[in-house]
């Protein structure tokens, strides 16, 4: 029997057993029903259009009319996910999801209508939704549904459907197609897309039908076969973000195979200057349609040329942690797939929605510690405890898509800090201050303007803490948006200088030589020196200063320091003076609006770690920024009085003690 390197037993089996979950349960894997496993339900038939949230705290405040926003938020888990989608879609038709109308009048079925070669067979999900004040009969597959009045149903149909004994017409879901084939050449591993006419996507067999956040099929691989239709199709391929993306358009002969051969051109090449781009927050399971083996993951690195890829095992809503076994096998050790200039291992994302959620990377061994309050269990110990310990372990440790609410860099903390359990990282201002966290995912998929705003802060209050990127991708999933788009969308970049290995990539991350991107190459310099450095000056010292650029999606460049923007230009290249009167910092932050080489909503974005300017000796504290922290640790302690679990005083003294060591430290930052 042939032993699979990528597919150790024990990942096997687990492999296996999401895949009965996911059979037994659908997309949630039978996993609680908290807010973003509601959501994860919806959003695999909603698009970044189509928002979940507003439609579902409509329904929910429609049945408790006296709950405030945070209230209903905390409730999302009770919504009815059916309807959430009915509601936001309106009258629009998913592709995936075709909606049969039950009106006063008769069923009326709209859909996108899909292709199907022949002899595939065919299936898909169904919206019933009932527009009339009576319950209406539908009959899927010999299956009854009562659709209630004004209500709706996601139901999978393969073959029959009859309205109140009446068969409803199912040829405009599909028509049929003569087949024919694609071969797809790079030279490389690349990212391709498929598509035909209708934007439906086209896959290798055994190919995850994977969408990502714009709404674009892909798949990874070279010299690759893809079964297609006998009609005009358009080819793109790209790898990652240091590459431009090509297309051809092409009608492949029915009955034949047609070679296409497309390369993508670099648009930077990070590596042959020492830099290597990471993502630190990617999911190889975490619920999804289609569980994933690690063979995916190795597609996915080297399609998207990804320097360094940081898998993270981790729970959803209760014991489970995903990935647990491949974690145990392989901590400590690169993966298979790695080589010289792809590294990837094995981390953990430690998570507490109260708190935040951490991640690691580099770790030398399986931590004990996994996650703290699910199902009603304590919020304990403090994130500091799991923190210690995969220091311990020799992890680089950092919280993951940190901020979710819109925020300013002169906002209150009570902006960010407004209600219950949202899995923000309200923990990394007492964990920063104890040096207990080396770094922050500005890039994430929530808010980066807020995670920036807090970034700054932080590091203006005399923390050392370098700028990351962790996407949160998750290879199970299909379509969700950010979560199934690939791994790599955003990337932390960290100088190493000679070969890339795990220890050389960790020391660079903790010596804080990052900039992270969600596309743009951006570079700072000061007198010479990068991010991570610290010039120890003389008050009234002038230092030049030098910011450049590379992309086409970059709009705008900024010089900061701990005073607020010093400099602002158009892209490619920005300089300025400045005369240090008191140690401060300086970054650069690149940005854009929406842009096909951005995943983010919010369009284009890059940040680089601080180049510190200390002055005779002392670093920056700057007095606003200490005072806003002491603020945060003051609002925190209210928010765990209200919203933590805690079986005993003695386990919410622990959280308090922690705060009260971290004021200690601030408090001995301001002036005396």
């Amino acid at each position: 029997m042939c032993h699979d390197p990528l597919l150790p037993e024990a990942v096997a089996r687990a492999v296996a057993d999401y895949r009965s979950l996911r059979d037994a349960h659908g997309v949630t894997w039978g996993e609680p029903p908290l807010s973003y496993v509601t959501q994860a339900r919806a959003t695999v038939f909603l698009d970044l259009r189509h928002r979940f949230w507003d439609p579902a705290l409509r329904l929910l405040a429609a049945r408790h009319p006296g709950l405030s926003a945070g209230e209903l938020e905390d409730r999302l888990g009770e919504v009815d996910v059916d309807l959430v989608v009915r509601d936001a879609l309106g009258d629009e038709v998913a592709d995936n999801l075709p909606a049969l109308r039950l009106t006063p009048s008769g069923a009326a079925l709209e859909a996108a209508g899909r292709v199907l070669l022949d002899g595939v067979p065919f299936r898909t999900a169904l919206l019933l939704d009932s527009r009339t004040d009576e319950p209406v009969e539908v009959v899927v597959d010999g299956v009854r549904h009562e659709v209630p009045p004004r209500g709706a149903e996601i139901v999978e149909v393969t073959g029959e459907v009859t309205v109140d004994g009446r068969p409803v017409d199912l040829s405009p879901l599909a028509r049929r197609a003569g087949a024919a084939a694609l071969r797809l050449r790079a030279g490389f591993p690349c990212r391709w897309s498929v598509t035909g006419a209708n934007g439906q996507g086209w896959y290798p067999e055994g190919a995850p039908p994977k969408v990502d956040a714009h709404g674009r099929p892909y798949f990874h691989g070279d010299d690759l076969v893809v079964a297609v239709p006998a009609e005009p199709l358009t080819v793109t391929v790209t790898r990652g973000m240091e590459y431009t993306s090509a297309e051809t358009e092409v009608t492949p002969a029915q009955g034949g195979e047609t070679l296409v051969e497309l390369t993508p051109e670099r648009l930077y090449d990070a590596a042959s200057r020492g830099w290597y781009g990471g993502d630190l927050h990617v999911h190889l399971n975490w619920m999804g349609e289609e569980p994933a083996a690690p063979d995916l993951a190795a597609a996915a690195q080297h399609g998207e040329d990804l320097h360094v890829l940081n898998l993270v095992a981790g729970n959803v809503a209760a014991e489970r942690v995903y990935d647990a076994e491949a974690l145990a096998h392989w901590a400590g050790r690169d993966l298979p797939w790695s080589d010289d200039r792809h590294l990837a291992r094995w981390g953990v994302e430690y998570r507490n929605d109260l708190v935040g959620h951490a991640t690691a990377f580099g770790l030398r061994a399986a931590p004990e510690r996994r996650h703290s309050g699910f199902l009603g269990t304590a919020d304990w110990p403090p994130n500091a405890v799991a923190l210690e310990e995969l220091r311990a372990l020799g992890g680089v440790t950092g919280y993951g898509h940190p901020f979710h609410t819109p925020f300013g860099d002169d906002d209150p903390p009570g902006v960010v800090l407004s209600r219950g359990r949202n899995c923000s990282a309200r923990e990394i201002v007492a964990d920063a201050a104890l040096g207990l966290v080396d770094c922050l995912d500005v890039l994430n998929h929530s808010s980066v303007a807020a995670t920036a705003a807090v970034y700054r802060r932080l590091v203006g209050a005399g923390n050392r803490l370098a700028v990351t990127a962790g996407t949160d991708a998750v290879l199970s999933f299909c379509r969700r948006g950010t979560a199934s788009s690939p791994p790599g969308w955003e990337r932390v970049y960290a100088y190493v200088g000679g070969p890339l290995t795990a220890e050389s990539y960790a020391e660079a991350l903790l010596l804080g030589r990052t900039f992270a991107t969600s596309g743009p190459w951006l570079e700072l310099t000061v007198d010479g020196h990068g991010p991570g450095d610290t010039l120890d000056l003389t008050a009234g010292a002038r230092v030049e200063i030098t910011v450049s650029s590379v992309g086409p999606e970059v709009e705008s460049l900024e010089i900061r320091t701990a005073d607020g923007v010093l400099a602002q230009g158009p892209p490619g290249r920005l300089a300025a003076s400045l005369v240090v009167g008191e140690p401060t910092y300086v970054v650069a932050v690149a940005t854009g609006g929406p842009h096909p080489r951005a995943f983010h909503p919010s369009g284009a974005y890059a940040h680089t770690s601080p180049v510190y300017l200390d002055v005779a000796g002392e670093h920056v504290a700057r007095e606003a920024d200490v005072r806003w922290c002491l603020a945060w640790l003051e609002r925190l302690t209210e928010i765990l009085r209200e919203h933590g679990t805690f079986e005993t005083e003695e386990q919410l003294a622990d959280h308090l003690h922690l705060y009260d060591r971290a004021r200690a430290v601030y408090r001995g930052r301001l002036p005396a």
